[in-house]
C-alpha cells in the first residue's frame, strides 16, 4: 500500500511537471496558434525601446531631442547608489538573489490574491522589464486570450519565459539600467535619464534618496503619484517608498523622519520643442534630419541618434538674449508710436480696412471652421467672434485672457518678428541661430525660411561688382538723379530717389557713398556695371536665391532670406571664398559609430583683391562721417576693426544690419510678418534703429565674455600687393579721420566737386 502510494505520488509530480514543461514549451512555440508569439533571439539581444535623437551643440551642450517618446539611455554606471537601493527596496528586494523569478514573491503575491488579502504583485524586475520591453500585455495574443483569465496566465508565463532569457543575456546590472531605461515616469519623461533632468533637473547618478523616491514611486502609476499633477497622492507614495528604505534598514529613523516631512525639491521643466535653446534652429534642422534619416535607413524619432551641430551654446545664449532685450524695447516704441492705430497700414499710412478679413482667412481655425459650417454661413462669423479662455504671448509672460480668434489675430498682428544669425565666415559654422521672438506663439523662422526684400544691405553686391571690374573705393561719383530707360510703354522711365528724397548734387566716393547709403549713386554704379554682372556676383558671393536682373535689383528689389545675406557677407572677410551656411558636422549612431561626417560647400567666388576692398568699403559705414554704423558702441570700435550695412525697405517694413568683423559675421533683420506692417514713417522703422541694436547687444555680450573665443582684431591682409589707394583723404589735403569727423560736412563735399580725380 505505501508503495503504491509512493508510485502515486511521483506520478502526480511527473504529470505536473511533464504538463508545466509541456505548457511552457507550447508557449514558446505558439502551438496552435493558441498562445500568441514571443520575441525572437535576435530580438533578445537587441532589446531597445525607442531612443530619442539628441542634438548637441559644437562645445558639447545638449541643444534638444527628437522623439516619439522622450527617452535616453543611461548605463548602470550613470546611476547613483541611493537610487538603485531605492529602487530594489520598493520593486525586488530579493533581485540579487533570483534568476528572473522570484518563486517565494511569486506565490506570496498568488495566496494574497486568491485569498483577497493583498494586492502585492509577485512580479520581478526583470518580469517587469520583460513585460516592458515586449507589451506582452497588448501584443502577440493568440487564440485563448479571448478567455480573459487564461490570457492573464498566459501573459505571466511568457513574462517567466522571457525573464529566464534575459537573466541568461545580460548581467544584473544591464537588467537594471534596462528596466529603469524603460519606465514611463509621467510628464513626456520616458526613461530614468529624461525623469531626472525634467523633474530634478539632475543626472542620475546625482540622485539621493529623497528625489529617487519620487521617482521610484512614479513607476506604476506615473499621473497618480505625479508630484506636479497629484501632490498629495505623491507625498503619500513617496512616504511609503522612504519608509521600506527604512525597514531594510538602508536608512535610520531620523532620517526617514527627516527626509518624509521635506518638500519634493523640485526643479521641474518639461521638454518640448517650444522650450531650451535654438527653437527656431531645432525645428529648421528637424526637415534636414528628417530627410537625412529616410535617405541612410534611420529613423530620426527611435534610433538614438548623436547629431553635433556647429552651434556654440553661449554664442546662442547671447543672440535669444540680445533679441529679447531689443525687441522687448522696440515692440514698446512701436505701440507707443502707433498711438492705438492698426500697425497694417499703406503706403500713405492710411489703414488696409479689409487687412484682418484677408489675414483670418488664411489660418487653419478659419479653414476648420469654412469646412465644417461654410464660408456664407452665419455659424463661421459667430465662432470666428465666440470669447474664450485662452493664453497669449507678452514679454513679461504669458497672460491668461479671453479672446475670440478674430482678437487673438488682431493682437498677434501687433508684434514685429525677427531673425538673427551668426556664422564663422572661415569654416561655415553657423554659431547662432534666433529665428524668432517666442517659437512657441510664432512658428515661422525668419532666418532660413523667410524671404524679404534686403533694401541697401543688397547695394554691397553692386559695388562689389563695381570693384571686381576695376574701379577704386575712391572713386568720385555725383549725388544726381540717374534715370534709366525701361521697356515699358506705361512706365518709360525710372529713377530712384533717395532716402531723405533729395540730391545734394556733392561729388562723394563710392565708399562714403555706400557707407551713407546713397541710392543715387549706387543706381549710378549699377549703370555702370550693368544689372546681369551684379546679379552674377551676388549668386557667386552665395546668395541662391533668384534675382531680377533689372535696374531697381540696385535697391534690393529681390527677395533673399538673412541665411543667404550672412553667408555671402561672409565670403567678403574669407579672402573671397564663400562657404555655405553649416550647421551639421557629423551624426553618429546611439553607440558612438560615425555614421556621417560633414563637409560645408566652398568655392572662389571673388578675388581676394576685390573681397579685402569690400571689407575696407563695408568699414566706411563706421569710418565715415554720416556712416550708418558710425554711432555703434564705442566699446565695439574700440582696438577692433568693424564693417557694415544697414537695409531698409519701401515703408520701412523690413529693417536689416549685417555687421562684419575678423571672425564673424552676423545679420539681424526686423519687420512684421505682413509687409503692410510697420511704423508709420521711413524714420522710425529704418535698420539702424530697429535691427543694428540687436547685432550690437549681441557683439558686446559676446565680447564681454572670452570663453567665447570671439576677440577683437583686424582684418586679415591680402596676401597680393594692393595697387587701389585705399586713404581717400589723400586726394583732399591729406585730412586725418579726426579732422573730417570735426569737419563741416557741406564744405567738405563742397571741396570734393572740385578736386580732379
Amino acid at each position: 500500500m505505501y508503495k503504491k502510494l509512493i508510485l502515486a505520488i511521483w506520478a502526480v509530480v511527473l504529470i505536473i511537471f511533464l504538463g508545466i514543461g509541456g505548457t511552457f514549451l507550447m508557449i514558446k512555440i505558439d502551438a496552435f496558434g493558441l498562445f500568441g508569439g514571443l520575441p525572437s533571439l535576435r530580438s533578445l539581444e537587441r532589446p531597445d525601446p525607442d531612443l530619442s535623437s539628441i542634438l548637441y551643440s559644437s562645445d558639447g551642450e545638449e541643444l534638444g531631442k527628437y522623439y516619439r517618446h522622450n527617452r535616453t539611455q543611461a548605463s548602470y554606471n550613470d546611476l547613483s547608489q541611493e537610487l538603485i537601493t531605492t529602487l530594489l527596496v520598493t520593486e525586488d528586494i530579493r533581485f540579487t538573489k533570483h534568476s528572473g523569478i522570484d518563486l517565494r514573491s511569486f506565490m506570496r503575491a498568488f495566496v494574497g490574491y486568491i485569498t483577497l488579502r493583498s494586492k502585492a504583485g509577485g512580479s520581478t524586475i526583470t518580469m517587469q522589464l520583460a513585460e516592458n520591453l515586449y507589451q506582452t500585455n497588448d501584443e502577440n495574443t493568440g487564440s485563448l486570450y479571448r478567455f480573459s483569465s487564461v490570457g492573464k496566465i498566459i501573459t505571466k508565463l511568457k513574462e517567466f519565459i522571457i525573464s529566464i532569457q534575459l537573466e541568461s543575456s545580460y548581467t544584473k546590472e544591464e537588467i537594471l539600467a534596462m528596466y529603469l531605461n524603460t519606465i514611463e515616469y509621467g510628464s513626456n519623461s520616458y526613461g530614468i535619464n529624461t525623469a531626472a533632468k525634467t523633474y530634478f533637473n539632475k543626472k542620475p547618478k546625482d540622485l539621493n534618496y529623497k528625489e529617487a523616491a519620487v521617482l521610484v514611486g512614479l513607476i506604476n502609476k506615473p499621473t497618480k503619484y505625479n508630484p506636479i499633477l497629484n501632490p498629495d497622492h505623491a507625498m503619500n507614495k513617496r512616504t511609503e517608498v522612504l519608509y521600506n528604505l527604512f525597514r531594510f534598514g538602508k536608512i535610520n529613523r531620523e532620517v526617514y523622519d527627516s527626509l518624509k516631512t521635506s518638500d519634493f525639491g523640485l526643479n521641474y521643466k518639461i521638454d518640448n520643442h517650444n522650450t531650451g535653446p535654438a527653437t527656431y534652429f531645432k525645428n529648421v534642422i528637424g526637415n534636414y534630419l528628417r530627410w537625412w534619416a529616410k535617405e541612410n535607413g534611420h529613423d530620426l524619432y527611435a534610433d538614438g541618434l548623436r547629431i553635433y551641430t556647429t552651434i556654440d551654446s553661449k554664442l546662442q545664449q547671447y543672440a535669444e538674449d540680445a533679441v529679447a532685450e531689443e525687441m522687448s524695447k522696440l515692440q514698446q516704441i512701436f505701440i507707443d508710436h502707433l498711438g492705438g492705430d492698426a500697425p497694417w497700414i499703406d503706403r500713405d499710412g492710411h489703414e488696409i480696412l479689409d487687412f484682418v478679413d484677408n489675414a483670418i482667412k488664411r489660418t487653419e481655425n478659419y479653414k476648420y471652421l469654412a469646412k465644417k459650417y461654410g464660408e456664407e454661413s452665419d455659424s463661421l462669423n459667430y465662432y470666428l467672434n465666440l470669447p474664450k479662455d485662452m493664453k497669449v504671448f507678452s514679454y513679461k509672460g504669458e497672460i491668461d485672457t479671453t479672446m475670440s480668434l478674430v482678437d487673438s489675430l488682431k493682437y498677434y498682428k501687433h508684434f514685429l518678428q525677427t531673425g538673427f544669425m551668426a556664422m564663422d565666415p572661415y569654416t561655415g559654422h553657423i554659431k547662432a541661430w534666433v529665428g524668432g521672438v517666442n517659437h512657441k506663439y510664432f512658428k515661422f523662422d525668419h532666418v532660413k525660411q523667410s524671404k524679404r526684400q534686403p533694401g541697401s544691405t543688397f547695394k554691397p553686391f553692386i559695388y562689389a561688382t563695381a570693384i571686381d571690374q576695376g574701379y577704386s573705393p575712391c572713386y568720385p561719383v555725383v549725388d544726381a538723379p540717374v534715370t534709366w530707360t525701361l521697356d515699358d510703354p506705361e512706365n518709360p522711365t525710372w529713377t530712384p530717389e533717395n532716402a531723405g528724397g533729395k540730391f545734394t548734387g556733392q561729388t562723394m566716393t563710392i565708399r562714403k557713398a555706400m557707407a551713407n547709403s546713397v541710392n543715387s549713386i549706387t543706381a549710378n554704379m549699377m549703370q555702370k556695371v550693368g544689372p546681369q554682372a551684379a546679379v552674377d556676383m551676388a549668386h557667386a558671393c552665395g546668395i541662391e536665391s533668384d534675382l531680377a536682373a533689372v535696374p531697381a535689383l540696385c535697391l534690393g528689389i529681390s527677395e533673399v532670406s538673412l541665411f543667404e545675406l550672412v553667408g555671402a557677407y561672409s565670403t567678403f572677410v574669407n579672402s573671397g571664398t564663400w562657404t555655405k551656411p553649416f550647421y551639421v558636422t557629423r551624426i553618429e549612431d546611439k553607440n558612438g559609430v560615425v555614421l556621417e561626417d560633414f563637409i560645408p560647400k566652398r568655392r572662389e567666388a571673388i578675388s581676394e583683391k576685390t573681397a579685402y576692398l569690400m571689407i575696407h568699403m563695408l568699414k566706411g559705414a563706421t569710418e565715415e562721417v554720416g556712416g550708418s554704423a558710425n554711432s555703434v558702441d564705442y566699446r565695439l570700435k574700440e582696438n577692433n576693426e568693424l564693417g557694415g550695412k544697414t537695409g531698409t525697405t519701401q515703408s520701412a517694413s523690413d529693417g536689416w544690419f549685417m555687421g562684419v568683423t575678423h571672425d564673424l559675421v552676423a545679420g539681424a533683420w526686423v519687420g512684421g510678418d505682413d509687409r503692410s506692417i510697420h511704423f508709420k514713417n521711413w524714420y522710425m522703422g529704418q535698420g539702424a534703429r530697429t535691427a543694428r541694436p540687436i547685432w550690437q547687444n549681441f557683439m558686446l555680450k559676446v565680447y564681454n565674455d572670452p570663453r567665447t573665443g570671439i576677440t577683437k582684431g583686424e582684418f586679415k591682409k591680402p596676401s597680393v600687393a594692393l595697387d587701389v589707394e585705399l586713404d581717400c583723404n589723400l586726394y583732399i589735403g591729406g585730412s586725418t579721420e579726426a579732422d573730417s569727423v570735426n569737419a563741416d560736412v557741406d564744405q567738405m563735399l563742397d571741396d570734393l566737386e572740385n578736386i580732379q580725380f
